[in-house]
Order: C-alpha cells, then structure tokens, then sequence
C-alpha cells in the first residue's frame, strides 16, 4: 500500500488531498486560501505557490511517493526567455477580452472555422483570447513573451525545480484555443494570429506519464485542468454526463472521439485518461434561481425550493425562458428571459417558484439534447453544485433529463482526481498498472434518483417548454 496526494488548485484556495493508492481512500488533507482579495483578473502566481505550502504545512505530504496537480482552467502565465514572469497570470472570466475574442473569431473567418481547427469558438476566459487582448493592451509585455504555461503547467514545473523540459496534459492544452482535441496537435499559426508572434508551448505528455521527478524523488504527474480532475475523481466513462449547476450551467459527458460543432455550441475538450468530454455551457442556471427568489421576497434557495414544491409539475402552465443574461444555448447573446402562460390560476408565488426551476432544468435539457443529437451515450447524469441538493431539482431532474440522476455527496473530487492521476502514474512507473486502464477507485457516495413513473410527465413540461422557446425565438435552436 502507498499514499499519492492530490492538489487542487482553484480561483480561490489550495486544497491537498492525501489518498491510499489502491482504494483511494482519503486519508489526510490540508487547505489554505490564496494570499489575494476578492477575484482579481490578474494574479502573481507565486500566490498560488504560497497557498500550496501554507495547505501541505504540518507534515501533510510526509510518505507520499506521487502528487497530481489540478488548477483552474483558462489561466495563462506568459513567461520571458529566462523562464521569469512577464506580468501576473491572465485569469479568470475576464469579460475585458470580450472584443478580442470577437476579434479573433473574425481574423480567422468566423466561427465554423474555429471549431474545425480546434473544436471551439473563442470566448472571453480562453487563454488564446486573454494573448490577443495582451498583444492589443499590452505589446511591450507581448513582445517579451516566449513561452506560454497554463496554471497547473506553471504549478508542475515549480514542484520539478524548474527543469528545461515543459509539459501539460490533453485535457489542460484542450481548452486554449490553439491545441486540436480532434488532431492531438497544436496550432502554432492561432498563437501567432492572437499573439503576433510565436512563442515555445509546453510538451503534451499522455494520461498517465509521468511529467518528472523532484529533487526529493517524489514523482509528479502530467496534472490537468479542473474539469478534467473532477470527472477522473468523479469516476465517469462512457454513457455518464455531468450536469454542474453553478451561476450558469454546464453539461459534458464522456465520448470516444472529438466532436466538431459548426455552430460553436459543443467545446470540444480532452479528458484525462485518453477520451474527450464535449460540453456544452448554459449562461443561466442558478442565478435563474437567485432572480426568482429576490423577486418572490424569499431570503435563499431553500425557500424557494419549499415554495416550488407546493405547486405541481408543469407550474399551472407557466414557463420561464430563463434567458436573463442572453444565452449561449440556444446562441442568443442580446436577448432577455421570457415568463409566458400568465393566467389568474397561475400567478401564484408558487408556481413561479416552479417555473424558475423547471425552466433552469430545461435549459439545461436542451444542452443535454445538443450532446445526444451529436450521437453522446447519456445513460446516467451526475448532478453538481449546491442547487443539486435541493428537493426542487431532485424531484423534477430525473423525468426532464429523461435518465437516472445520480448527486454525489460533496467531496474535494477535484483533488481526489489529480490524486488518481498521481496513483496511475506510479503505478504505471513501478510496473503495477497499464498505462491504458487507471487505478479503479471507489466511486463517489451517492443519492440515486429515477425518472420512474415521472417520466411522461417530464417529457410533457420540457413540451410545454419547448413551445414557448420555439414561439419566442423560432428556429433558434437546432440541437
């Protein structure tokens, strides 16, 4: 038996996990916020260096043999020649590179011609746009920009002392803009075209290598990106999607190739163990909720939720369009939420509640049905976020999603991922695992809920939902 840690590294916070290899078991972990107020959109990211030693204090690590890094996506770290830090990472959102993104969509001759070349459409966060917004605001910093990391790059690098040799994993280069899920290959022309010039990208290194060893013998492998880690932790394969609930929405699954979206609605990323995970993004989920309480006079969620359920499936034929901040799925950037079927016997605080919740589900339905159209097995959803706790959305998700619903209990599967990450690339290194087939760990403690006799009852809600999108906003949506 040996002991592999896990480290997430997010917006906000270092967390450390410490897992048994053969079960992975969490034995220990460590936590500390990044020494930063608030979500800058710039940080020094010897922050997150900072966080990590403060999280790993009190003998954390003592024993581990292998540690996964996992960081937060769309982060750059735009190095100089020597290896030193041009200016803080580029993180985060970042809505200020919104006209570079429209700039480059259009450089390049439009959006079916992004997702060819790297299976997605430039958006603010991606850190292709984040260089074309550096190389129009910033030059003098371009110009001195030579190689480009990513956070958990940057994060893997430092652990190995720096070394000449750079590396990242598929799933982290997948979400540049400049890396092709479909090709396994960079686009050196796309850094150029955002950068104005070349600059030395990180070796793409596979699922369960090895990315170094430290000066202290302990082993680090490839890392990756957030999205990537919580799936590998969440253990999901073939047939499994992933629906997180944030303030807007997500919805991916696993696949055995790279989709191709001339519409620009599927993101076609990598996962972490060979196999890609197409998602598709909602603008609005949970703040659907958030808008609907403030409207009612509810103080949280959970007030909302026990209001929704004293109404019926269907909310007495009310339906919100939950469009509040335009949408990406279906592509309505400038329009605003709808709430149609107002009749006397549906203007009632609770089936407004309802139809807040069920309107964020069928949202998030038509991003499902975006997948499936694409030909994506979706057999069992995982449900994630805070918001997946609450009775409203068990009781209606399973019938609109049309599939078994499965809430994990909350864990830190994010670092429980990059630790298994860790554990196959020891494995693999000592000769006890294939390098094809990862540590099979205990699956996540769950709730599992079925559609049931829901079903036809479900299918009738995302009906009347989908009259009113289509009554609204014809021909918007084309899964």
């Amino acid at each position: 038996m040996g002991i592999v840690a896990g480290l997430d590294s997010s917006p906000d916070f270092t967390r450390i996990v410490v897992c048994d290899t053969d079960t992975g078991a969490v034995l220990r972990q460590g936590y500390a916020p990044h020494p930063v107020e608030g979500r800058p959109s710039d940080i020094d990211p010897q922050a997150w260096l900072l966080s990590l030693g403060e999280a790993a204090g009190g003998g954390l690590l003592e024993g581990v043999q292998a540690i996964g890094v996992s960081a937060q996506q769309n982060a750059v770290v735009p190095l100089d020649a020597q290896g030193n830090t041009v200016r803080p990472a580029l993180v985060g959102g970042d809505k200020r590179a919104q006209v570079a993104a429209a700039d480059l969509v259009d450089a390049l001759g439009g959006r079916e011609a992004w997702a060819q070349a790297v299976g997605s459409v430039p958006q603010a966060a991606q850190p292709v746009t984040k260089l074309r917004w550096l190389a129009k605001n910033e030059p003098e910093n371009a110009l001195r920009t030579a190689v480009l990391l990513q956070a958990h790059d940057w994060l893997v690098w430092q652990l190995l002392g720096r070394p000449v040799r750079r590396t990242t994993d598929r799933g982290g280069a997948s979400g540049t803009g400049y890396w092709s899920a479909a090709t396994g290959a960079y686009r050196p022309d796309l850094v150029e075209l955002a950068l104005g010039h070349q600059a030395v990208l990180p070796e793409v290194i596979g699922p369960s290598d090895a990315a170094g060893t430290t000066p202290e013998g302990l082993l680090i492998s490839a890392g990756t990106g957030e999205t990537m880690a919580a799936a590998f932790g969440l253990g999901i394969g073939l047939g499994d999607a992933v629906v997180s609930l944030g303030a807007s929405g997500s919805v991916m699954a696993v696949h055995p190739e790279a989709l191709t979206d001339q519409s620009g609605m599927i993101t076609s990323l990598a996962d972490a163990t060979g196999m890609h995970l197409p998602v598709v993004t909602t603008l609005n989920a949970v703040r659907a909720l958030r808008g609907a309480a403030e409207l009612l006079g509810l103080p949280d969620l959970e007030s909302l939720s026990e209001l929704a359920m004293k109404s019926t499936p269907g909310a007495h034929g009310l339906v919100l369009l939950p469009y509040l901040e335009g949408e990406r799925t279906p592509n309505l950037p400038h329009t605003a939420g709808t709430l149609a079927g107002l009749r006397r016997e549906s203007m009632k605080p609770e089936h407004l509640a309802r139809a807040a919740f069920e309107g964020m589900l069928c949202g998030l339905a038509d991003a499902l049905d975006v997948l499936r159209g694409r030909g994506v097995d979706v057999r069992r959803i995982f449900l994630l976020g805070p918001a997946a706790e609450l009775p409203a959305v068990q009781a209606a998700a399973p019938s609109l999603f049309g599939a078994q619903v499965v809430v994990p209990q909350p864990a830190d599967y994010t670092a429980i991922g990059a630790a298994r990450q860790a554990a196959w690339a020891l494995g693999v290194s000592q000769g006890t695992l294939d390098p094809r087939t990862p540590p099979a760990w205990q699956g996540a403690a769950a709730q599992v809920l079925e559609p049931g006799e829901e079903l036809a009852v479900g299918q009738a809600v995302r009906q009347q939902f989908t009259a009113v999108r289509e009554q609204t906003h014809p021909g918007a949506f084309r899964p």
